[in-house]
């Protein structure tokens, strides 16, 4: 008999050795083990205790390349020169929700057998752990946002006028209510169509990154009970039933949002990282069914272009995370892709990219409505950007840093001493055996 190529080789022997690795283990039920041997797959790096925050180092890049495409997307919109695909930040977004679904799914891989998520406390545990991720720069920035609502508004005017744009909304500057405070505050503005896209922040996207949140522990209590597929199919059509219903009322969102309007992109990321929690793995047709998710068209608007580069993002990032089962050149450049995306100024920017998303559109609309009273049509559309992105990018980038250092990083360090004070203070309370 012939001998097989190596490059067909390569995924039957990894689907063996993962098989071998996990042969002990329930199947909805991945060791340490397990999660070690993926992620030696995926060049990451753990902490040696399993339910400690861990960086998957591959990731860092995607990250950096979601905020950044965000920002220069917006840089392209608000200076009138027109570059496909670059120039659509919500495909950004797409990636960041992606990378989202992947990440939590990967981290409940890692605490699951210590942190059961059949016990309520986990669930809270994980909310805690996830509202002190992002809830202290967010706050921080709000209250900036609001309070240079009247000058970011005029800004846009400047902008819009000069584009031949619609004008803006005036209450997404300007809207400092109570009502409009406390949604946001608590996070509820993503579920009112009318508060969703209610301040100068692009932070629709935190309203909708919370509700997944809130019910990701059932979600993946499901996947326990039904299997990644049957879960995922469910979920969705559960997804598309609310979008009916919501069009049949016709209620629209100005931004996408409510979670079922975006779930489609949040499975795809959990597909992924379902892979890696299989004993027996099978990633074509979680490959398949996350490009089909990929194309169901709810959100932010579908066209050609857009489903192509959906469906893109979709291959590309189970390459980059699954390099080792692609054959021959195509197995080669993806792991050096993946590889140079893991460090150098990749991890860095991968590190800031929050607070490079939250901040940029404060430092970007009055930099480019100067730029455009100061030259007008002296300039034409490609230098007008490139000036404007001389100067924002830099200064994000540096108050970027300044924030992650002052704010996110200790207020992801106020989250575990909350949680170590609630353990603590429950072990007091808890009677001993004697009472």
């Amino acid at each position: 008999m012939p001998e097989a190529p190596a490059s067909l080789l390569a995924p039957w022997l990894f689907a063996r050795w993962i098989a071998k690795v996990t042969a002990s283990k329930p199947a909805d039920r991945p060791s340490r083990v397990d999660i070690r041997g993926s992620l030696a797959m995926l060049q990451c790096s753990m902490n040696s205790n399993p339910t400690e925050s861990s960086r998957i180092e591959c990731l860092d890049g995607l990250r950096a390349a979601a905020a950044l495409w965000v920002l220069v997307g917006h840089c392209l919109l608000l200076t009138g020169w027109h570059v496909p695909v670059l120039g659509d930040p919500a495909l950004g977004v797409d990636l960041f929700i992606m990378l989202s679904g992947f990440l939590m799914v990967f981290h409940y891989q890692l605490r699951q057998d210590k942190e059961p998520w059949q016990r309520p406390e986990t669930w809270l545990k994980f909310w805690t752990r996830r509202y002190f991720r992002i809830a202290p720069l967010f706050y921080v920035m709000l209250f900036f946002a609001l309070a240079l609502g009247p000058y970011l508004y005029e800004s846009r005017m400047v902008i819009d006028s000069f584009l031949g744009r619609a004008p803006q909304a005036p209450e997404r500057f300007l809207d400092g209510s109570l009502k409009n405070i406390a949604a946001h505050l608590t996070f509820l503005f993503g579920l009112s169509p009318n508060l969703a896209y209610r301040t100068p922040l692009p932070d629709w996207s935190l309203g909708l990154e919370m509700q997944f949140y809130a019910v990701f522990p059932a979600l993946m209590l499901l996947v326990r009970r039904f299997d990644w597929i049957w879960s995922a199919i469910a979920v969705a059509a559960l997804g598309g039933l609310a979008v009916m219903i919501l069009k049949s009322m016709s209620v629209h969102f100005p931004m996408p949002s409510f979670l079922p309007l975006k779930i489609q992109v949040f499975l795809c990321g959990m597909l992924l990282a379902g892979v890696l929690a299989r004993r027996q793995p099978r990633p074509l047709l979680h490959l398949g069914l996350a490009m089909a998710l990929a194309a169901i068209p709810f959100g932010d608007g579908y066209g050609l272009s857009k489903f192509l580069m959906r469906e893109a993002l979709v291959l590309g990032f189970f390459a980059l995370v699954l390099y080792r089962m692609l054959p021959g050149v195509a197995g080669k450049v993806a792991r050096k892709v993946a590889v140079a995306l893991g460090g150098g100024v990749f991890h860095v920017l991968g590190e800031l990219s929050y607070s490079i998303y939250l901040i940029h559109l404060l430092v970007l609309q009055p930099v480019a409505a100067f730029v455009i009273a100061r030259y007008g049509d002296g300039l034409a559309a490609p230098l007008r950007f490139a000036i404007v992105l001389a100067i924002v990018l830099p200064v994000v980038c540096f108050l970027s840093f300044v924030t992650y250092k002052v704010i996110e990083m200790p207020g992801q360090q106020l989250g575990r001493t909350v949680l170590r004070w609630v353990a603590r203070k429950k072990t007091v309370l808890k009677p001993s055996p004697a009472e």
